[in-house]
């Protein structure tokens, strides 16, 4: 495997992986957390009681990594208060190497909600991308609102997330119902008691706005971004509040802000059932594939029969936790973020179903981004934070979660189950949706290059196809293959289309597909 491709994976392990867990959503935000931010058209000049945020002089300092600069903005709280309290945020950089004329600066965000682009910049975007990319352009990252840096939402101690991620997730009974339940709601109250100033402000359309003062104290003209996953919601956003300060937009791994949360979480666990069979019907050619060598659906079936006998007996791994169902449903849905992770999914599975649960653990650790300690960072925090603000919740209590079963199922007969239930979360949040679904044009904007995955778990392809659709400029790039998102991942057609159009502005040939 190339350095570029680990690098990457490495990075999007400690960033962005909590998309259906708490309930991935995409919405606009109501027109209280938007109006009078500045001229909503994408006219030149901010009002008046934002013009200190947009004149601000970012202090550069030295990160602690090698060839980074660090330095904090600030953004108002409340940006239908502008006058009012404000808040910080984290910003990265690494200059443009050379040679060649530096194009200004490149804005990454991996993704989540709730990735930390910071840590994205200088794990791999950094030193990780193309290097005539990195040549022309100031490579730059700001932590969203709520994100790991930039007043991170807090909500459960190191423990209380130990708990809380090893609830059944597929309760059998109306006690199980009810566990779930309340610790959905314990979940909430525990971000209301640590965060409950920043909860009401960690929208997307916040952070689209705080994308626009970054871009003017960076002193471009234009935003130039590369967003996955999420990320792609949050540069159309800011394409749909800005159009005229749009200009080089990758969307990667794209997300259809027109759905709801319901049907989008529907959809991703369709998603998800894609890519695993893309795995089974892998595993089961390779001797000794732990799920079988018959068929794809013979291993669909033992993966069910073993979560089924997990839930009923946990397995040790080795410390005080114990593998059940609920760690070991994200242990492997951790897996089907990139097929390389495909063979230590076998060995984990392997091992966990011989008794010994730890590597499978281990993946699920690395989703929810539980250090050694056993302390985590905020990735679920904010996670639900963006998510159960940006859209009403999918469902508003148990029995309305117990209606869909059967559409989930039938999405996903493996995941189907426990995807409807987690996306009970927002019904139980303190802090009332402001945004819904909606389409996205971006009406006056430059071309806008979406890329979609045509067996991607997480950001289903035919999101890819109803962002391009949308957007007036949009221009859909298909990656035909497994894993989330596709820049970097391997191919020379992908990098090269992506690449030719951040350099100097060709967007592909329309439906332009590469493997």
């Amino acid at each position: 495997m190339d350095t570029r491709r680990l690098l990457r994976i490495s990075a999007l392990a400690l960033t962005t992986v909590g998309l259906l867990i708490s309930g991935c959503t995409g919405g606009s935000s109501s027109p209280s957390a938007s109006a009078n931010a500045s001229t909503p058209d994408g006219g030149s000049a901010p009002n008046a009681a934002l013009k200190p945020y947009y004149t601000q002089q970012l202090k550069w300092r030295p990160c602690g990594v090698t060839g980074f600069d660090c330095a904090t903005m600030k953004a108002p709280l409340d940006y239908a208060k502008p006058s009012g309290e404000s808040i910080k945020l984290a910003v990265a950089r690494k200059k443009a190497t050379g040679p060649g004329k530096r194009l200004g600066s490149l804005l990454v965000n991996p993704g989540g909600p709730g990735g930390s682009a910071v840590g994205y910049l200088q794990g791999y975007a950094g030193i990780g991308y193309p290097a005539p990319v990195r040549a022309r352009y100031d490579m730059v990252a700001v932590d969203p609102r709520g994100v790991a840096r930039s007043e991170p939402v807090e909500c459960l101690t190191g423990k209380e997330m130990d708990t809380y991620t090893q609830v059944d997730q597929t309760p059998d009974d109306a006690a199980e119902t009810t566990r779930l339940a309340t610790s959905l709601n314990d979940f909430a109250a525990g971000c209301k008691e640590r965060s409950g100033k920043i909860l009401p402000h960690v929208s997307t359309v916040e952070a689209a706005r705080d994308m626009d003062i970054l871009r003017a104290v960076l002193g471009d003209e234009k935003l130039s971004y590369v967003g996955a996953s999420y990320g792609t919601f949050l540069g159309a956003t800011y394409a749909e509040l800005f159009p005229d300060r749009t200009g080089r937009l990758v969307l990667d791994g794209a997300m259809d802000p027109s759905l709801p949360a319901r049907a989008m979480n529907r959809d991703q666990t369709a998603g998800f059932e894609v890519a695993f069979q893309s795995f089974a019907a892998d595993c089961v050619k390779r001797k000794g594939c732990p799920l079988g060598t018959t068929s794809a659906a013979d291993a669909s079936a033992r993966l069910k029969a073993f979560f089924a006998a997990l839930d009923a007996k946990p397995v040790p791994t080795g410390e005080s936790r114990r593998l059940g169902e609920s760690l070991a449903t994200i242990g492997v849905i951790a897996a089907m973020y990139d097929e390389s992770t495909w063979p230590q999914l076998r060995e984990a599975l392997a091992s966990a179903m011989a008794g010994n649960g730890a590597a499978l653990l281990a993946l699920a650790d690395s989703y929810y981004e539980r250090e050694e300690d056993g302390s985590y960072a905020n990735l679920m925090y904010a996670n639900a934070a963006v998510n159960c603000l940006d859209l009403p919740p999918a469902f508003t209590a148990p029995e309305a979660v117990q209606s869909a079963l059967p559409e989930f199922e039938k999405a996903s007969p493996v995941f189907g189950r426990g995807f409807a239930w987690a996306s009970l979360n927002c019904a139980y949040w303190p802090t009332p949706a402001t945004g819904k679904p909606h389409r996205i044009e971006a009406k006056g904007a430059a071309p806008i290059v979406v890329v979609g995955t045509t067996r991607d778990p997480a950001t289903p392809y035919k999101w890819a196809q109803g962002l391009a659709g949308q957007l007036s400029s949009g221009s859909l790039l298909t990656y035909e293959g497994d894993g989330h998102t596709a820049y970097g991942r391997g191919s020379d057609c992908i990098d090269t289309a992506i690449n030719t159009y951040l350099l100097d502005g060709t967007v592909p040939p329309e439906n332009k597909r590469c493997r």
